[in-house]
C-alpha cells in the first residue's frame, strides 16, 4: 500500500480546512480558527490503487503575510495552496507560499523542487465579491508550474475530489520518478564498481 503525504497551506480565511474537510467527509464545515497543527489520515483507492493518505493542516496566522514552512516542506510530497478569491490579500500570500515551497525545497531536498503543487483558488460562490480574476490565478500557477482550480467548498463536493484526485495521481507519477531516478542512479554506481574491481583484476593478471 502507498503512503501519500500532502501539506494544505494557505493565510487565516482563505477556507483551507473547509476545502480539506469537504474532501475527507463530504460535508461543509464553516469558517473556524485553529491555533493547533492538524493531521488527517485517510484510507482510499485511485486507480485500483489503495492509498494511505495524510494531510497535514498548520494553523494559519493571521497577523503573518507568510506561511512557516519548516515542518511540511520536507515532510509533503505534494502541496495544496489556498486562497479566497474575494480576498487580494489571500492571493498574494499565496504567491509568497509558492515561492518558499520552492525556494525551501531547494535549500532541503537537494534541488528536487518539481514536487507537485496545486494552487486553489476558494469560495467561487462570491463571485459579486471577486477581488481576484480567474486568469490571474491561472497565470500564478502557470509561472510556478503547477495545476490551478477555482472551486466552492461551501457548494461542491465533486471539485475538490476532482483536485485532490489528480494531485495525488501526481504525487504516485513524481514518486516513482524519483525511485526510478535512484534505481538507475544505484545500478550506474554499481556497474561502475564492478568495472573498477575487475578491470584492476585484468590489469593485475
Amino acid at each position: 500500500m502507498n503512503d501519500i503525504k500532502l501539506a494544505l497551506l494557505g493565510s487565516q480565511g482563505a477556507g483551507k480546512s473547509a476545502v480539506l474537510v469537504r474532501f475527507l467527509t463530504r460535508r461543509f464545515i464553516g469558517e473556524y480558527a485553529s491555533n493547533t497543527n492538524s493531521l488527517y489520515h485517510k484510507r482510499l483507492s485511485i486507480d485500483g490503487r489503495q492509498l494511505n493518505l495524510e494531510v497535514f493542516d498548520p494553523c494559519s496566522e493571521s497577523s503573518e503575510a507568510r506561511c512557516i514552512l519548516e515542518e511540511p516542506v520536507d515532510w509533503a510530497d505534494g502541496f495544496v495552496v489556498v486562497y479566497n478569491i474575494s480576498d487580494r490579500t489571500s492571493f498574494i500570500n499565496a504567491k509568497n507560499i509558492l515561492r518558499q515551497i520552492r525556494e525551501a525545497r531547494v535549500d532541503n531536498c537537494k534541488g528536487d523542487t518539481e514536487v507537485p503543487v496545486c494552487l486553489v483558488g476558494n469560495k467561487q460562490d462570491l463571485c459579486h465579491a471577486r477581488q481576484v480574476r480567474e486568469d490571474e490565478g491561472r497565470c500564478l500557477a502557470q509561472e510556478n508550474r503547477c495545476h490551478f482550480q477555482e472551486v466552492s467548498a461551501a457548494e461542491s463536493y465533486q471539485d475538490i475530489a476532482n483536485l485532490f484526485t489528480q494531485l495525488i495521481r501526481q504525487v504516485m507519477e513524481h514518486l516513482k520518478y524519483r525511485a526510478d531516478r535512484r534505481r538507475y542512479s544505484g545500478s550506474k554506481s554499481m556497474a561502475k564498481l564492478i568495472n573498477n574491481v575487475f578491470g584492476k583484476r585484468r590489469k593485475s593478471v
